[in-house]
Formats: C-alpha cells, sequence, structure tokens
C-alpha cells in the first residue's frame, strides 16, 4: 500500500483510542470526578438527545450528553489523546461530524484541527477520530465546536481551558475553576438544517446552557454562585452561532486580564462586547452587600429585552435568598474598547511598522451573491472539495492552482509576515451584509494593527488573538492584521457566523505548502 493511501486511512478512517489520566496542577482545585468535566486524555462521544434547555424540547448533535459538553481540563505542556465517537442517528441533521479546537496552534499537528474537508475527511456514523497534539506554548481560555456545515448551532459546542501554573497574574484572583467558565450562545427552536437560508434568528440566548425564550415557560436558568469577599476569573466564551452579546453583571465591574488565550495589560469595563469565537478572562471582586445580581447577556438582534429573564443568568452570593434578581442594569460608565487591549508578553505587531510594508500583503473583498445564495471573498466562494486540502496537499500538490476549492486557497510562504486588510462592504451594493462578521484564523493569533471603530494603526501594542470583528462600513472600518507564517499547515479563516460560513465566507491560507507536507507526513499516526 502506498504511503498516500496509509495517510489516508491514518486520517479518515476508525481509530481506536484508550482513555487514560491526566496530571493537573495547582490551579486545578477540584477532581476529575467533578461532574462534566474531562482530562486532556479522554473520550468524546457525539450523540443524539433531545433536551429543553429553554423550556422548548428538541433534537439536538451533543458531546457526552449536555449542553454545553463537558469542560476540558488541562494544563500547560499537557499532551491531548482526545478520541471522538460518533454516535450520531438522526437523519434530519448532519450525521457526520468533525471537532475542532478553537485557538489551539496545532504546531506539527495541523492533520489534528478537526476542519472538515480542510484537515480531515468527516467521521462517518460508528466511525471515530484519534486527535493527538500537545500545548507545549499555550494556556488560556479556549473551546471545541463541530466544524461541520451548520452542526454545531445543533449543539456540539464546549468549554476548553488550559491552566498556567505559572499565570503571572494569578495573584489578581483567588478562584478559577470549572465553575467561573461562562459560555454564552445562541439557541434555534429549528434543526440547522432548516436554517440554512436568512433570517437566522435565534430563539433564545443560553448561558451556560439554560435559558429562556419569548412566550415560553419559566425555564430555569444558570446561577454562578460567589462567596463575598473573594476574586473570581471568570472565563466568558463567546460560543454563538450568529450574534454577539454585550456581556454585564449588575453592580459589578470587570478587569479584563485574558482575549483568546492571550494574556492582556489589565483594562476595567463594566460592559464587555463578546462576537462569535471569542473569549475574555475578567476579574470580578464580590464586594457587593450578599444578594442576587441579573447577569445579562444581551444579543445584538432587534427586539432584545431581559423580561422575565430572557438572556439572563443569576450571580448569586453565599447565605443569598433563592429567588431572582430584582437589580437594575447599570450605569455603564466603563465601556469596552479593543483598542485598549495589549499584550502582558512580548507586545508589537511583526515586520516594518508601516501600512502594506508586510512582506506579504492580502486585502479580501467581501461580497454576497445573492442569486447564488452564497458570500465572497475575492470573488470566490468557498465549497467543500471532493478530498480535504490536506490531503491534496500530501498527494503532491503545492500551487494554489492545483488546489481545490480554486480561488479559496492562499499560498504563504514560509516564515515571512503577513498583512491583511479587510474593509467592511455591508453598505456597499452587493457587499457582504449580515454583519458585524467576526472572523477566525486557525493555527495562529495575530496583531490587529487596525481594530474595528478606530481609523488608526498600533504596530506598538495591538491587542493580540485569534477571532476578530470586522465593524460596519458606517464607521469607514478597515480591519488589519498581522502574522508571521511559522506554522506550516493549510489554516482556515472564516467568518465565525455559523450561517454564514456554511455560505461559503472562508478561505484557506495554505502556509509552506512543501515544508506542510514533509511536516504532516511525519507526524500523521498511521
Amino acid at each position: 500500500m502506498s504511503t498516500f493511501a496509509h495517510l489516508i486511512l491514518a486520517l479518515f478512517f476508525i481509530h481506536v483510542a484508550v482513555a487514560t489520566s491526566s496530571t493537573y496542577g495547582p490551579q486545578q482545585r477540584r477532581t476529575l470526578a467533578t461532574k462534566n468535566v474531562l482530562g486532556s486524555m479522554s473520550k468524546l462521544e457525539v450523540a443524539n438527545k433531545i433536551i429543553s434547555p429553554d423550556g422548548y424540547a428538541r433534537s439536538t448533535v451533543l458531546v457526552g450528553g449536555t449542553f454545553p459538553g463537558p469542560l476540558i481540563r488541562a494544563q500547560k505542556g499537557d499532551e491531548f489523546r482526545i478520541d471522538v465517537i460518533n454516535q450520531l442517528s438522526d437523519t434530519l441533521m448532519n450525521t457526520t461530524t468533525s471537532i475542532h479546537w478553537h485557538g489551539i496552534f496545532q504546531h506539527r499537528s495541523n492533520w489534528a484541527d478537526g476542519v472538515a474537508f480542510v484537515t480531515q475527511c468527516p467521521i462517518p456514523p460508528n466511525g471515530s477520530f484519534l486527535h493527538r497534539f500537545t500545548v507545549p506554548d499555550q494556556a488560556g481560555t479556549f473551546w471545541y465546536h463541530s466544524h461541520l456545515s451548520a452542526q454545531y448551532c445543533d449543539g456540539l459546542r464546549g468549554p476548553l481551558v488550559i491552566y498556567d501554573p505559572e499565570d503571572p497574574l494569578a495573584h489578581m484572583y483567588d478562584v478559577d475553576d470549572e465553575s467561573t467558565v461562562i459560555m454564552l450562545s445562541d439557541w434555534y427552536h429549528k434543526l440547522s438544517p432548516q436554517m440554512y437560508n436568512p433570517p437566522f434568528t435565534p430563539d433564545s440566548t443560553l448561558i451556560n446552557g439554560l435559558g429562556r425564550y419569548a412566550g415560553g415557560p419559566k425555564s430555569p436558568l444558570a446561577i454562578v454562585n460567589v462567596e463575598e469577599g473573594k476574586r473570581y476569573r471568570f472565563r466568558i466564551i463567546g460560543a454563538s452561532c450568529d450574534p454577539w452579546f454585550n456581556f454585564t453583571i449588575d453592580g459589578h465591574k470587570m478587569t479584563i486580564i485574558e482575549a483568546d488565550g492571550i494574556e492582556v495589560e489589565p483594562v476595567d469595563v463594566d460592559s464587555l462586547a463578546v462576537f462569535a469565537g471569542q473569549r475574555y478572562s475578567v476579574v470580578v471582586s464580590a464586594d457587593q452587600p450578599v444578594g442576587n445580581y441579573w447577569i445579562r447577556a444581551l444579543s445584538n438582534f432587534p427586539n432584545q429585552t431581559f423580561d422575565g429573564g430572557l438572556s439572563s443568568a443569576i450571580l448569586r452570593y453565599d447565605g443569598a435568598s433563592l429567588e431572582d434578581p430584582a437589580t437594575e442594569p447599570g450605569p455603564y460608565v466603563l465601556p469596552f474598547d479593543e483598542a485598549a487591549l495589549h499584550p502582558l508578553i512580548d507586545p508589537g505587531a511583526p515586520g516594518i511598522p508601516e501600512v502594506g510594508k508586510a512582506d506579504v500583503n492580502i486585502n479580501l473583498k467581501l461580497a454576497i451573491d445573492a442569486a447564488a445564495g452564497h458570500y465572497t471573498i475575492n470573488n470566490a466562494a468557498f465549497v467543500d472539495p471532493p478530498l480535504a486540502i490536506l490531503l491534496q496537499i500530501l498527494s503532491g500538490a503545492r500551487h494554489p492552482s492545483q488546489l481545490l476549492p480554486q480561488g479559496s486557497i492562499y499560498e504563504l510562504p514560509y516564515n515571512k509576515t503577513i498583512e491583511v486588510s479587510i474593509p467592511a462592504t455591508d453598505l456597499t451594493p452587493g457587499g457582504a451584509v449580515g454583519g458585524p462578521h467576526s472572523l477566525h484564523l486557525h493555527g495562529h493569533v495575530f496583531d490587529v494593527i487596525r481594530v474595528s471603530g478606530n481609523k488608526s494603526y498600533n504596530f506598538v501594542n495591538p491587542v493580540r488573538r485569534d477571532t476578530v470583528t470586522l465593524g460596519t462600513q458606517a464607521n469607514a472600518d478597515n480591519v488589519t492584521l498581522r502574522f508571521v507564517t511559522n506554522n506550516p499547515g493549510p489554516w482556515f479563516f472564516h467568518c465565525h457566523i455559523n450561517w454564514h460560513l456554511h455560505d461559503g465566507f472562508a478561505i484557506v491560507m495554505a502556509e509552506a505548502l512543501s515544508a506542510a507536507a514533509t511536516q504532516e507526513s511525519q507526524v500523521v499516526p498511521g
């Protein structure tokens, strides 16, 4: 059998995995016996289940039978061995699957990135896929989700946290465990295959998997318990399919210390804009009178309200009565400003500090082809190729003209500075409406030298992250990124509004193709 055939078998057929244990450092203050927490060496069983997180029962796609899925908890430097086992059977939804580890660089393990049709074929029913990778230089707040069609809108999403026993900001908080992870998500009563065409209107907002919908029952809300006098590191995950959320906690300010796995110089805010795919850590002091306080996550969709506990959860102090809060929102005097976020360690964008002076400069023109029903980037819509792009590279393809889908593959040279500018086009006829869009680059973080809402450029200490909002044309936004091609492989770059991704809003950064082929052929399990 040829080497290529072995690679296909290794990547796309059934892998056998064993569940093993892992070692945890001092920040994991609870054992793995804690409910709904897994280690870095685990099995994830993906199956259908009927649940009613907002009081409305529907069939879903879940990991471990819960929404959100189990917290995967690890420590910086850990090895991951996660076996994804497909037990899906509901043919009204996708029965194949894949799982992506959002924010993990996957150095020398591009094959394990979990992107259907880019790094692997979908996992068939009754099949499995063993992901093996390490995180030698990453810590922070991440998440995992399906990367097949719009499947994660049906429920396949969960948190992933990598703790750093030498966290330079550990002195700022007392509690950082599974009880301080907060996932924000939209929820739909229709199955995702029924929603491939607009409007993409959520039925409810869920916080840690619980919420209420307008006109529905008084379904239970998530409760975040705190003890007066302690400081909490809340890890906030924007796990939505579409909207962004304005996150607030009545009566409490928040100090941002992390954005997308990158620790930042502390910044105080009283509201936080969280777009699809983004994550933040904020420190909140339980310094108010013992009681119940509303946690609020208002989406950008029209006609949103908190009436009757919609878009809400409860911050409950030890000793408080078991009742809904009576607190009021605001006043808000410390607004969030993405430009105020600066990396705590090694700030500064790579390359010559002038616009357009990177080694490779790319401008992305975003549009929508309403007649065809898809988004385009530089006149091309991403369509799933017949063979995953990594496998095309391993088979000998070395030039974008040899790779499918044509027009969506951007070849990048090794160890060069790349600048990507992405002007908002939502007011232009034929422009990319439906924003503000949030774009995520796999395999990297990038320095955002021009953020949305800001016309100036910052090369000295720009925010560094992996998912960024593009803003709006009304603000003349032209979000601009810089990164270095130090991670060979095909990396997806796409809108994280999942409906838009399904409709072609994506490209692939094909980084150092020859090096990628050599590297991946040596590390893909056989």
